[in-house]
């Protein structure tokens, strides 16, 4: 395991969490309640943590827990870390949110039932996960008891060593790091032929969730970006991104994106080496990479504003392989968080 998956595994966002005011029954109100939320981890698997903080202040009647950030109520089924990166486009911490145990807005989110809901989402998604990369389920569909169990409580509790010794018998294929294995390459002075052959990927089909947002007016710096106040304004988009190679080049993080996302890039895709001198001098800004296919084309219909996985922003040039094999979750999709600038005619619906 990399030092950055163990940095995912233990990453956690500060919670500062409030109970709604219409369900206040006491005086003064109860203070709001501090949590560290694990970034893997999902909001409902806070709700043992958090009903006994307030439950000596609720009115009568059945619980049914739900979360809302600034009006906006929490899709429960969306990592907490994703949740965060998307909806904080200027990071608060604490992360101020509101609790809710009646009342739950059926209208808008799906059913929860707390860990049971949570856990079942988690491994149909992991089953979807393993339909991508191997072209079936079986494996996911074939776990012993046993080791369901303990695959769920090794993300339930944050335990990466449970998590690698389970995971590793599903056999879903393994990312190799591209940048790394060019390195290693380089100082073990490879041929040129194991060199090739080091940076491909044994799984050429990832399995990405991508929630892309999309601004008319540009902005400098974090905190002038327009805040996501409804979910009709994000695009959940479930599309695999097939791994292409070609010599001297990388698949870089810009090119995955694009790739996703043909309706704003539609020029973005490989192209012949005659073909090179057409996009060769369109650079997208902050991208200072001279790989043609990376290049920002004068077709393309969108600029990138902001990349956000597990909580950083990496640049656009990274190599795709490095993101996946470092930062995916542990149902085995990588969650991409991503702003758009495009003109209000192309604009997502």
């Amino acid at each position: 395991m990399s030092e950055a998956q163990k940095l995912v595994w233990e990453g956690s966002i500060p919670l500062q969490i409030h109970l709604h005011q219409s369900q206040v029954t006491t005086l003064p109100p109860p203070p709001p309640a501090l949590v560290l939320a694990p970034r893997i981890g999902y909001l409902p698997l806070l709700i043992s943590l958090i009903k006994p903080y307030f439950s000596s202040t609720l009115p009568p009647g059945v619980d049914t827990i739900w979360f809302e950030y600034k009006g906006l109520p929490l899709k429960w089924y969306i990592p907490t870390g994703v949740l965060f990166d998307l909806l904080c486009t200027e990071p608060e911490r604490p992360w101020n949110l509101t609790v809710h145990f009646r009342g739950y807005p059926s209208n808008l989110l799906l059913p929860c039932e707390g860990e049971d809901s949570v856990k079942w989402s988690f491994i149909n998604s992991l089953k979807e996960a393993a339909y991508v990369m191997n072209g079936n389920s079986k494996n996911i569909m074939n776990m012993s008891q046993p080791d369901q169990v303990e695959l769920w409580h090794s993300v339930f509790s944050g335990n990466l060593e449970s998590y690698h010794r389970v995971s590793s018998k599903l056999k879903l294929g393994t990312f190799e790091n591209e940048y790394t294995d060019s390195i290693n390459s380089a100082i073990s002075q490879r041929s040129t032929e194991e060199t090739h052959g080091a940076g491909q990927m044994k799984t050429g089909r990832i399995p990405v969730r991508l929630y892309a947002w999309t601004v008319g007016e540009d902005f400098d710096d974090l905190e002038d970006a327009p805040q996501i106040d409804n979910w009709d304004k994000v695009s959940y988009i479930n599309r695999p991104v097939e791994i292409h190679k070609e010599d001297g080049k990388h698949f870089s993080l810009n090119d995955a994106v694009k790739s996703i996302l043909p309706e704003f890039f539609p020029a973005s895709t490989f192209v012949n080496e005659g073909d090179a001198s057409i996009n060769q001098n369109t650079g997208e800004e902050g991208d200072d990479t001279c790989d043609p296919v990376s290049s920002f084309h004068p077709l393309d219909k969108a600029e990138i504003k902001l990349v956000r996985i597990q909580g950083i922003e990496p640049k656009l040039e990274i190599p795709f392989s490095w993101v996946v094999s470092n930062l995916m979750n542990p149902e085995y999709f990588l969650h991409m968080c991503v702003c758009l600038k495009v003109s209000e005619a192309n604009a997502m619906q």
